[in-house]
Parts: C-alpha cells; structure tokens; sequence
C-alpha cells in the first residue's frame, strides 16, 4: 500500500513539474512589459484589434494610441524636443515619414522573419517594413447618379467642369494618405493638377462628412480610402460604390516601426520586434484585412470586403517615389496652406 501511494504521489509530481515548466516556458515565449503603438488606423478597426492583441500577448500591456499621421508628426516633433517619446512603436499612413524617422537616427532596426514575404517595399536594413495598405479611389452612390455619367480618373477628378462644386477631398495636412496622394497626383500631372482642383471648388473635409454628403447626393464624386466605403457596404449595406481609377489606383503602403531604445518610452525593443513579426505574419494580416485594409504579403488570397484582389489593383497602381515625397513635403504643405488660406 506504502509502495502504490508513494509511486502516486510521485506521478502527481511529475505532472505538476511538467505543468509549471510549460506554464512558465509558455509565459517565456511572450512579450512582457508594456508598449505603446502611436497609429493613423481608424479607432473601429483599433477597437477589435485592441482585442485581438490582448489575446495574441495577454503578458504584454499594449496601448493603442490613435491619431492622424499629420497629428501623430505633430506630436513627435514636441516629444523630441522633450528627448523622449510617448510611444515604442508607429504605425502611420505616410511611408515617407519612415524615411524621415530613419535619417535622424530614432528607429530600431530588426530584420523580421516575414521580410522575404512581403510583396511592397521594406527597408533593406529593418528600420521599417509595410504593414497594411490603404487604396486611394473614387467613390460616387448609385442611386444618386449613374456610373455612365461619371467620369472614371483622378485627371477627370480635377478636370471635368461637371464635377464642379460636387466633389470632396480630405485634409492632406492631417491626413497621411492624403498627403500621399496629393504628392502622387503632382508626380504625374503636375503642379497645375491642384490649381485645376482649386478651380473645382473641391471641399476639404473629413471622410464621415464627405460620405454623408455622398450619400445625401449633395456630391457626385469624392477621393476618399477604399476602407471607408467597403467598411459601409459591409456593416450598413450601403450602396456606395468604389472607382478604381483608370489612370491607376494610388496604392499607400503604409508602414510599421520601432522607435530606437534611446527615444522610446519603455525602452522593450524585444516586445516590439515579436509584435512587428505577429503584423506581418499570416495571422496579424488577417486583421489588417478583416479592417478593410490590404494586405502586405505575396499571394495573400484573403482580401477585404467586397474588394478586388490586390494584385488586380496593384498591376494598375499609380508610382509613388517614397523619397521625392519627403523632400518634397515641406513645398507641398506650403502649397496647399495657401491655397486653403485663399479659399
């Protein structure tokens, strides 16, 4: 009897043992401390995957930290003259900013193990990769106005007097995407493009003001994310419908970073490196899609809502030079606050 209790008590052992040790290298294996991410995505997406973080790293205390890529700079730039920033990582909508964020020395380099993956630029050295990709389109609402009696090209965007008084942009001085787009539009047709949008009397304003408007049929066309408008058509059964453009969709990109310890606010490189390696994996880009954002990887078959393949879109995708729109951002933010002055 002596014999058969012991050798139980010696099996109980044995599996707590083996217990505590997978706990603890289970407990091991995930990010710990906290990490700060500032982002430009938009707070209902951020919301689920605020969640969906929580599960992945139930160690880590992520804090999502929302704002336009425009007000997020803002930001950076005080805290940089504090010596310190609020965040551990960035992810914003405008890659240009990686590029600027990189030349004065306040990234961390890591080199992901999806980098071979990745069907977008990354930077060679780890300082930055894509993340998600927003789409820069045409939008216009069906039972308003028919497609045949809209023109279907950001030229016509600008030059079609048909359009005049009944389109709407957002900021670019706040919006990253936009930016993005503005430089886009001035690398193919010029600087007369935005004099001929002056003349259209496009409106600046928020996307939800511009998709009410749309809606309302106050507008006939306006620039805005493919999200926005897949996001209404899912969850609200909107009717709104997306034009790629013929003279090419303006795809953005848009990256993810980690801030070099010196600068960041909890100093946890390592959290952030497996965090970047989870977004870009197969599981994190389901969520960047399951936001009605594309996807960074090759031959990603899952797409957003009502969507074309990513491909498709990006084999008629209009040229971006990353580094012309940095050096240009200061000559382009001059521009358009004058012309918004003399609205």
């Amino acid at each position: 009897m002596k014999k058969v209790l012991y050798s139980l008590i010696l099996v109980l052992l044995i599996i707590s043992v083996i217990s505590c040790s997978s706990t603890a290298k289970g407990s091991a294996e995930g990010p710990k401390g906290k990490i700060v991410i500032y982002t430009s995505m938009y707070e209902d997406v951020l919301e689920e995957l605020n969640w969906t973080l929580k599960r992945q790293f139930p160690d880590c205390h992520i804090e999502l930290a929302y704002g336009g890529t425009g007000q997020i700079q803002s930001k950076v730039t005080t805290e940089t003259a504090a010596k310190k920033l609020g965040c551990d990582m960035l992810m914003v909508a405008d890659p240009s900013y990686s590029l600027e964020l990189k030349e004065k020395g306040m990234l961390h380099p890591y080199i992901s193990k999806s980098a071979g993956t990745l069907a977008f630029d990354y930077d060679e050295d780890g300082y930055w990769y894509p993340v998600r990709v927003d789409n820069m389109i045409l939008a216009f609402n069906p039972e308003k106005f028919s497609r045949q009696s809209l023109p279907n090209s950001f030229y016509d965007f600008a030059y079609d007097s048909n359009l005049r008084g009944a389109i709407s942009m957002s900021n670019p001085l706040t919006s990253g995407t936009t930016m993005a787009a503005v430089t886009a539009l001035l690398d193919k047709y010029g600087l007369g493009y935005f004099d001929a949008l002056s003349r259209q009397n496009v409106a600046i304003e928020s996307g939800a003001v511009a998709l009410a408007k749309l809606e309302a049929g106050e507008y006939k066309l306006i620039m805005i994310l493919e999200e926005l408008i897949l996001q209404k058509r899912q969850q609200e059964m909107s009717k709104l419908e997306v034009i790629y453009p013929s003279d090419g969709t303006i795809m953005i990109p848009s990256t993810i970073m980690t801030v070099a310890a010196k600068w960041s606010a909890n100093n946890n490189t390592a959290a952030a490196e497996t965090i970047t390696d989870w977004f870009l994996s197969p599981e994190g880009q389901n969520s960047i899609v399951d936001g009605w954002m594309h996807s960074v990887r090759k031959n990603f078959r899952k797409i957003p809502f009502d969507s074309q393949p990513t491909n498709h879109i990006q084999s008629n995708s209009m040229p971006l030079n990353w580094e012309n729109s940095l050096r240009q951002r200061d000559s382009i933010q001059t521009m358009i606050e004058n012309f918004l002055a003399n609205r």
